[in-house]
């Protein structure tokens, strides 16, 4: 073979490799598309809305009524939306006598992104959701946050102190990661761009796919809840919006952490953490203890034999543990 045809049979070969990448692409991004019509049309978002600046901000909403002992919202973690503790743990402090109110945060579930990849940080969705606060008219409120939005939580207690009345952090990830270089796909899976193509093509097909297995190892070492994906309506993350939302806000955590750790010592209000011992998604030796010694006014509980998601399998004691704060607030 000489030169010649080498060279063009390597062009031909590389031709033939792009074009089946962009077929494979071309198919998964119709794939995308059907995924996200289908769970729309199964799992419609949270049905309220409020207005602030850039958007709106989807909620729920229960319990209540001018004798409510509280008003309680509820801040989901990654991955999920409103639902996901409304129906774990806020239709029972509902039913306690308490007003609870469930925020899909900055892009998931019903909710606008606004600020695109600027609403990556906890500092960003806090103003976002304090804004939304004022307009619903609330006064101070006991934030309940699971797992990323205990980030969020101590966030909008920092920067927003006369909203907050109390903090309830919940497997929480509030304390600074060891510094840890990213593989090189990482990197590259990372930058903006095909980070956005990603999402509109491979990643929400992977995710269908992986969605019932990773929906049960969240709850390990305990039992997954039975119907927990229809209940929590954990497929709204299959869409191209959530899904971008979900990267860029786990990718800006470890940076928003080490920012704002420092200042936890200062937060003055009435506060639980409560933990799973057994948590191996949120390790409780590395979040929660370190978390509750840092805090000089948190109190913390662990939950023996407990996993991740104490928000379904434990929601008696934490309603139990927002009575016991409530009443820590009054007086």
């Amino acid at each position: 073979m000489s030169l010649a045809d080498a060279l063009r049979f390597a062009v031909g070969l590389a031709a033939a490799a792009i074009g089946l990448v962009a077929l494979v692409l071309a198919c998964a991004a119709v794939a995308t598309r059907l995924i996200a019509w289908r769970v729309e049309a199964r799992y419609p978002g949270a049905d309220r809305r409020v207005a602030i600046d850039g958007g709106r901000i989807a909620y729920l909403e229960d319990g209540g009524g001018k004798d409510a002992r509280a008003t309680i919202v509820l801040l989901h973690g990654a991955s999920a939306n409103a639902y996901d503790p409304m129906e774990g743990v806020g239709r029972r402090l509902a039913r306690a006598g308490f007003r609870v109110i469930a925020f899909d945060r900055p892009g998931y579930g019903s909710s606008d992104r606004i600020g695109g990849a600027d609403a990556a940080s906890p500092a960003f969705q806090g103003r976002a959701l304090g804004q939304a606060l004022d307009k619903l008219g609330t006064g101070p409120v006991i934030l309940l946050g699971h797992s990323w939005s205990g980030a969020l939580a101590l966030r909008m207690a920092l920067d927003r102190p006369e909203q907050v009345a109390g903090l309830v952090l919940v497997a929480p990830v509030a304390m600074p990661f060891p510094p840890r270089p990213l593989p090189w796909w990482a990197e590259i899976a990372l930058t903006p761009s095909v980070t956005w193509l990603l999402t509109r093509t491979l990643a929400v097909p992977l995710g269908l796919y992986y969605l019932p297995s990773v929906s049960v190892s969240v709850f390990r070492p305990e039992r997954a809840v039975e119907n927990y994906v229809e209940a929590s309506r954990a497929p709204l993350i299959l869409r191209p919006g959530p899904a971008l939302a979900n990267i860029q806000d786990l990718a800006g955590l470890p940076a928003a952490l080490a920012e704002q750790a420092p200042r936890y010592e200062t937060i003055g209000v009435p506060s639980v953490i409560v933990a799973g011992e057994a948590d191996p998604v949120v390790r409780t030796n590395l979040q929660a203890d370190p978390l509750s010694r840092a805090m000089p006014h948190a109190r913390q509980v662990v939950l023996p034999g407990a996993g991740h998601m104490v928000t379904y399998t434990a929601p008696d004691r934490l309603v139990r543990e927002v009575e016991a704060l409530a009443e820590a607030v009054r007086r």
